[in-house]
């Protein structure tokens, strides 16, 4: 061959490899393009979310409601399937991501049927990670927040409802924090600090219905004997008996006082004094 020939075809192989790595390449980046985006009927993939999360396959409905967004955005199924993602994190535990989609839905479609649902799902969110009275109440003080806005946005829905007795769950826990400070400060003889926690579970109108009052009542029975004032502490224990007569607490504060050589008022004499009406009205 001679050296012309040679140079031809060493020119002419040179351009059937670039056109060969020409369509390789295009080919490989239509395979990707049709890897990441499969355009399919927005009901197709808003069922196939609802049949993972039946499978309980929270990463895979998340996936295919996001999905929605994305192919069909201004769409009425894009509007549920963003309240599923928040739907399908919470069910995954993830509680901050839920949150945030649910408030991202507020945001964007505020008067929307369906957002009654996303203030309960958030308030839910933070009612969930309530931890036990030993730790930080921050979130059950999130929860509380978040409950009451349910309450208050939407008063008549069955979101309402079961908010109300989640409301007094968390006020149980917020009561017995209270307590646990409460019973800290008696322990160390710090009463007077003991006796104002105390005295806020009884008289808090939200701590009144809680299962911490009658123990409350005890706890200001024996801190107001401690410090020597006999007649609170007479006073709280007519008031225990009066409306928890057959309670533990009931007993152990007249036997401490019993103990203590100071007499018990009766009922009779604490109503004629007032102390029921004049301390907490018709609450007890």
């Amino acid at each position: 061959m001679t050296p012309r020939q040679k140079h031809f075809a060493r020119a002419l192989a040179m351009t059937i490899l670039a056109a060969g790595l020409g369509s390789c390449g295009t080919f490989g980046r239509q395979e990707r393009e049709s890897v990441q985006y499969v355009e399919e009927p927005v009901a197709l993939l808003y069922n196939r979310g609802g049949d993972y999360l039946d499978r309980r396959r929270w990463a895979d409905a998340l996936a295919a409601f996001e999905e929605v967004e994305r192919q069909h955005p201004y769409s009425s199924w894009a509007r549920r399937a963003m309240l599923m993602e928040a739907y399908a994190h919470y069910q995954a535990r993830q509680y901050d991501e839920a949150i945030a989609d649910a408030q991202r839905f507020i945001a964007l479609h505020p008067g929307n049927e369906s957002a009654p649902y996303a203030y309960y799902l958030i308030a839910i969110c933070h009612f969930e990670r309530i931890l036990d009275v030993g730790r930080d109440q921050a979130t059950t003080e999130a929860a509380l927040l978040a409950l009451n806005d349910v309450v208050r946005r939407y008063p008549n829905s069955p979101y309402a409802r079961d908010a109300r007795l989640k409301l007094d769950m968390v006020y149980d826990q917020l009561a017995g924090k209270e307590m646990e400070v409460g019973r800290f400060y008696l322990t160390r003889d710090q009463h007077l600090a003991a006796i104002n926690r105390f005295r806020n579970v009884i008289e808090n109108e939200n701590f009144q219905r809680t299962s911490h009052v009658p123990e409350a009542l005890h706890r200001l029975v024996e801190a107001y004997l401690s410090v020597g004032m006999i007649e609170e502490a007479q006073r709280m224990a007519a008031i225990l008996g009066h409306n928890f007569p057959g309670s533990r607490w009931y007993e152990r504060s007249y036997a401490l006082m019993t103990d203590s050589g100071v007499a018990p008022v009766a009922q009779e004499e604490a109503e004629r004094r007032g102390w029921f009406e004049r301390t907490f009205g018709a609450v007890f």
